[in-house]
């Protein structure tokens, strides 16, 4: 079974991180993720953009209604995440929509991602 492990943590203060204490806290991150590869348990790695990068869409309306930033209920928890290559925002809006029409309800947020590291778990 796979599991997801999502991280959170203030935004304002991780992206204030000066160069050397990402870099030192990506080499911590990476110590884990050779291990967990070595082991062959490391599934795709992602870390997202920051919040104000984000776009919500609103699915449970006719049209869905798009909105700049996460805005997301709060009665809302994160349930699922996908990642989808799209050559700009309109194609992962679209994309989003249909997933919508599948899965009436709640929201959905797209965000850019920063880095991506795909792994070897599930293959």
């Amino acid at each position: 079974m796979l599991y997801a492990i999502l991280c959170y943590n203030q935004e304002d203060v991780v992206w204030s991180w000066s160069k050397d204490e990402e870099d030192a806290v990506m080499e911590k991150l990476g110590v884990v993720q050779e291990r967990l590869a070595r082991e062959g348990r490391l599934g795709p790695v992602a870390r997202l953009m920051p919040t104000t990068a984000a776009t919500t869409l609103r699915k449970d309306r006719d049209p869905p209604l798009v909105l700049d930033g996460p805005f997301a209920e709060t009665k809302e928890q994160l349930l699922g995440f996908y990642v989808v290559d799209c050559g700009a925002l309109d194609e992962a809006l679209e994309i989003a929509k249909d997933l919508g029409k599948a899965n009436p309800g709640g929201s959905y947020e797209i965000r850019p991602i920063a880095l991506f590291q795909p792994g070897q778990a599930g293959a």
